[in-house]
């Protein structure tokens, strides 16, 4: 069964590359483009890891990573920061890895691999 990964951006272009990128390579993909979609779409969906973008309308990155890291049942979901804010590292001291924008899909790919445990 393929591993489902969740991609929060609020830039459609990034969710639209993201989401080929992944399901070129074999996995599940879900999408949400704020925090408090994100929450919703995470709830239905279960994703195996989320790459989460900092700056968004309505609810921010670091507010939903916060939001769902208190639910027992999503606190262990790895977490990628892809984001283009300078300091984007130590926003969200759990994340298994930080890649900034523009990203090379390579990076994004291996810091998946990783995160999942492939």
């Amino acid at each position: 069964m393929a591993k489902k990964i969740m991609v929060v951006d609020d830039d459609p272009q990034i969710i639209a590359y993201l989401t080929t990128l992944f399901s070129d390579n074999g996995y599940d993909i879900c999408s949400a483009n704020d925090g408090e979609a994100a929450l919703k779409v995470l709830e239905q969906e279960h994703p195996d890891c989320i790459t989460l973008d900092l700056e968004m309308p309505n609810e921010w990155g670091p507010r939903f990573y916060r939001k769902y890291s208190q639910k027992e049942e999503f606190k262990n979901i790895p977490v990628i920061v892809i984001s283009g804010l300078d300091g984007h590292d130590q926003s969200i001291r759990k994340a298994v890895a930080a890649i900034h924008k523009p990203f090379e899909p390579e990076a994004v790919l291996v810091a998946v691999k990783k995160a999942l445990g492939e």
